[in-house]
């Protein structure tokens, strides 16, 4: 269950979380979230959670939830993965990746994470590319890059709906078997709702 910290009160928070257990659920992803529309200034300003850190740190005091931290591969950054070990350090048991198309950057952040004391497991978020109206919109979001492979299939295919679901699926597949045989901790797939192709994913890994 992905809980964003800006809106929510501690006492809210706690109900939720309180309701998600009742339900068998053991597993949150802590993400700091963007500013509502509706959320007025004062709101804004007092909130009770400013960084997923701070939220990090209570779901650790307060339930019983196991608790991903989110993180982007240009963290690579000094003063960003020391922002990304605080999440570690107030209680995140795993962390899971922004969406990426290239591996190598993965396996540099990688490097980077362990190097900075980052000892907890990363799980590789994989989004397959169905249609290429996706791309411009996921690159925006992210802030991932699009490898020239992936840009060429998208150029190749993206005029056909079908040929193009089929070539983002083996992209996204190769993508993932590379990954578990350089020893990826886990993968989290980007499923936009998509049942059918993530089970199409899963059944080739």
């Amino acid at each position: 269950a992905h809980m964003t910290c800006v809106g929510f009160k501690q006492a809210d928070l706690q109900e939720n979380c309180e309701l998600l257990q009742k339900e068998g659920i053991r597993y949150v992803m802590a993400l700091r979230g963007d500013r509502p529309r509706t959320m007025t200034d004062e709101q804004y300003n007092n909130r009770e959670f400013f960084y997923a850190s701070d939220m990090i740190r209570y779901l650790k005091a307060n339930t019983s939830l196991q608790i991903a931290g989110e993180c982007y591969l240009y963290e690579g950054i000094p003063e960003l993965l020391k922002h990304l070990k605080e999440k570690v350090n107030a209680g995140a048991s795993f962390l899971v990746t922004q969406l990426f198309f290239s591996n190598e950057l993965f396996y540099r952040f990688r490097e980077r994470a362990a190097a900075a004391g980052i000892t907890v497991p990363i799980c590789a978020g994989i989004m397959p590319v169905t249609n290429a109206k996706q791309i411009g919109t996921t690159v925006t979001l992210s802030g991932s890059s699009v490898p020239k492979e992936l840009s060429d299939l998208i150029a190749t295919y993206g005029e056909n709906k079908d040929d193009m679901r089929k070539a983002g699926i083996d992209y996204a597949v190769r993508q993932i078997r590379d990954l578990k045989e350089n020893g990826v901790d886990g993968i989290h797939l980007y499923t936009m709702n998509g049942p059918k192709t993530t089970a199409k994913i899963v059944s080739q890994i």
